[in-house]
């Protein structure tokens, strides 16, 4: 079929599929399942970002009470709805389309939960962040679905959850800075978005077949993740007879020593071992975990 014009102007050097990692199902929380592809032992880390899970819940399945610590989560619900909780009193719930981008900064425990009937699905970004903001207030940015910027050219629609595409910018606030953006692209159409040089970047297709990179390349499916090389942007292409969607997510890398333990990231083993002393002693950002639980009434060992 004919090829739609180009979206956008022309790259110098669009970036090459590196890797390519398929997904597989594993189970998480209580009784979730998600498809993780960054922060397995393939890849344990792809600088600034910690890990990318694709969740599938359902009731009385989830997420329940559990700490974070030196980082920021990106929630993007893809189908029903998800109930968060806090012990600062935070609460809310988003539904399909919607976002929470929340910044753990020095310790949040909360919750995660199913807010609907049948199964809930998302995905969770985890995005480091760097060691002179590891340690400030938690922040939350709540963005419903309506009010995530979209734009429509030439066969392809994107929504700007992080990041500008198609002429498009988003309102949400990036401490690390990113890029995040859904792209739909219908048969035949051609997309070449511009990616800052030094960035690190990936996609993740979540519906349907995708040529990336190279025109000549192989269709990658729904559930892949392909880790972008150097250049200036991604070029793709639907040659399918269906709707592509995936996600292109970019960011800039922090050159960071990095120490993981589950949900606390810090720099360096003391900071880790600070942190969970801190946890397990309610001190130093997280005193009102003593006494908190979330209605679900359910918490996470760790």
């Amino acid at each position: 079929m004919p090829e739609k014009e180009n979206s956008c102007v022309g790259l110098n050097e669009p970036r090459l599929v590196v890797r390519k990692f398929l997904a597989r199902p594993q189970h998480e929380g209580v009784g979730a399942v998600v498809r993780r592809s960054i922060g397995r032992f393939e890849l344990r880390y792809f600088d600034p970002f910690l890990v990318l899970d694709e969740f599938s819940v359902t009731a009385p399945a989830g997420f329940p009470d559990h700490p974070h610590r030196g980082f920021e989560t990106v929630t993007y619900m893809l189908q029903g709805a998800v109930t968060h909780e806090d012990f600062e009193g935070h609460k809310g719930t988003i539904g399909t389309g919607d976002i929470q981008w929340m910044t753990a900064g020095r310790g949040v425990v909360h919750s995660e939960m199913p807010a609907a009937q049948g199964t809930q699905k998302g995905l969770q970004l985890w995005i480091n962040l760097s060691s002179k903001n590891k340690m400030i207030e938690p922040r939350y940015q709540e963005i419903s679905s309506k009010d995530i910027a979209e734009a429509t050219r030439d066969g392809i629609k994107v929504r700007v959850i992080a990041g500008e595409a198609l002429g498009t910018k988003s309102p949400i606030y990036t401490r690390t800075p990113t890029m995040y953006l859904d792209f739909t692209l219908d048969p035949g159409a051609h997309l070449q978005q511009p990616i800052p040089d030094s960035w690190n970047a990936f996609v993740y297709v979540l519906e349907g077949e995708g040529i990336f990179g190279r025109t000549k390349s192989s269709p990658v499916n729904a559930h892949n993740l392909l880790l972008l090389g150097s250049g200036d942007g991604l070029e793709a292409w639907n040659k399918s007879n269906k709707s592509l969607r995936f996600i292109l997510v970019g960011g800039e890398p922090l050159c960071e020593p990095l120490v993981q333990f589950g949900p606390f990231v810090m720099n360096t083993q003391e900071e880790i071992d600070q942190t969970i002393d801190d946890f397990e002693n309610y001190t130093n950002g997280f005193e009102k975990a003593r006494h908190w639980r979330s209605e679900s009434g359910l918490s996470l060992d760790f």
